[in-house]
């Protein structure tokens, strides 16, 4: 029996568990300060007039403000010189206003008007008659229409030059909240393979990770569930839209993570329920190294393209595996950024050429995919330092020991 896997239930798991999040320092309005200002600096360079902000988590990154998306224009405009102007729904200007962490004047429209000529109108007012405008990358459709409409005298350009660029690159404040969170993803994860034994489902395994991560104080997704599948679904990287029962023999795969201050884990361990066959461990002895293999080419200067090269490389010599995403192999990048978002700037994968940057922070997760059979994810995070790459979490140890329990005993 893999070690680590089975023998515990969900009440004896937690009974052990309590908050985690106990002295962590959140951002604070000197790094939202900050923020700004090196957005403000980066558009100087690059000649554009203004930053549009929409109700996003780029608006929570510069002004801590968070807002639910909904059919009405809400947000920011950050100038190249000059003071945050806000843009509110008239009837929501005092709920805004409560909200405001960094000051600024807060400009409104009313329910008959167009929002869009409220931003228009505020740009000019700002000084800026023409120009060049970045907008929110997720800026909703709609709104980039009505600006096009009303400010088609501006260059209206992507602003994940700026916001992109900026996110990307964390401080050491955010990478010890990351820190924090992975720690916690990776107490779930082994309280998720104890509590495992034949005949649970993956409903009953995904509602234990939801109540262990609340008590282990990392707050869950809004959106989604937990990717907990068994046997043959393990080779779909997304899931699949069924239950399964766990039987011996199976290979799990437990796909995870939590905010701990607005930041966020994701991690992924798999494992066989029982004794691994030998090609279960084939399998997984070449994950394990194709993991390792791009975290060793993840250089400060290095492109970003080169830890995926790296990991692929290594898939795609051994016998029986496709290249250039076919399978069996791996069907896709081999990581990505992450930080307030599971998935953000910048990508692991093949053609992106941006040198990876201390401060950076990326997943490692080339899977390996065998559709009708099973698939392996191995998936860590890790960030760069000035003497290289550093794991969030360390990796799996062995198919026998993924957890690492007999290290742990030696020692």
């Amino acid at each position: 029996m893999t070690i680590g896997v089975g023998g515990s239930t969900p009440d004896q798991e937690f009974s052990k568990m309590a908050d985690r999040t106990g002295g962590i320092t959140l951002i604070d309005n000197e790094d939202r300060t900050a923020r700004i200002a090196a957005a403000q600096a980066l558009m100087r360079e690059m000649g554009i007039d203004a930053l549009y902000l929409d109700t996003s988590v780029n608006l929570t990154y510069f002004t801590g403000i968070g807002l639910k998306l909904t059919e009405r224009l809400h947000g920011a405009l950050i100038p190249a010189e000059g003071p945050i102007v806000y843009l509110s729904p008239a009837f929501e200007e005092p709920k805004t206003r409560s909200m405001l962490k960094i000051p600024g004047e807060i400009r409104c429209w009313e329910e008959h008007e167009d929002p869009a000529q409220l931003v228009a109108d505020s740009l000019e007012e700002m000084g800026y008659a023409k120009g060049t405008v970045a907008i929110d990358p997720h800026a909703p459709f709609f709104n980039v229409d009505g600006l096009r409409k009303h400010a088609n005298r501006y260059d209206l350009v992507n602003g994940a030059q700026i916001t992109g660029a900026l996110r990307s690159v964390k401080s050491p404040r955010e990478i010890a909240l990351m820190q924090r969170s992975n720690d916690i993803a990776l107490e779930v994860h082994k309280a998720a393979a104890r509590i495992l034994r034949a005949g649970i489902t993956t409903p009953e395994v995904e509602e234990f990770i939801l109540e262990a991560f609340r008590r282990l104080g990392g707050k869950v997704p809004p959106t989604g569930r937990p990717i907990v599948l068994f046997g043959e679904a393990t080779a779909y990287p997304h899931g699949v839209d069924y239950p399964q029962t766990l039987a011996d023999g199976d290979m799990v795969l437990i796909d995870i993570g939590c905010f701990v201050g607005d930041y966020r884990s994701d991690m992924t361990r798999s494992y066989v329920f029982g004794t691994p066959s030998a090609r279960q461990r084939e399998v997984w002895e070449l994950e394990l190294a194709a993991q390792a293999a791009g975290f060793a080419a993840a250089r400060p200067g290095a492109p970003c393209e080169a830890v995926d090269k790296s990991a692929r490389s290594l898939i795609e010599a051994a016998p029986g595996f496709e290249s250039d995403y076919k399978t069996p192999g791996l069907p896709h990048r081999t990581g990505h950024g992450i930080g307030l978002e599971v998935h953000e700037e910048s990508f692991i994968v093949r053609g992106n050429l941006r040198p990876l940057e201390v401060g950076m922070c990326f997943s490692v997760e080339p899977m390996i995919c065998i559709y009708g059979t099973f698939g392996i994810r191995l998936e860590d995070c890790a960030y760069i330092a000035e003497d290289g790459p550093r794991w969030f979490t360390q990796p799996c140890h062995s198919v026998d020991d993924p957890f690492g329990y007999e290290i742990m005993a030696e020692t």
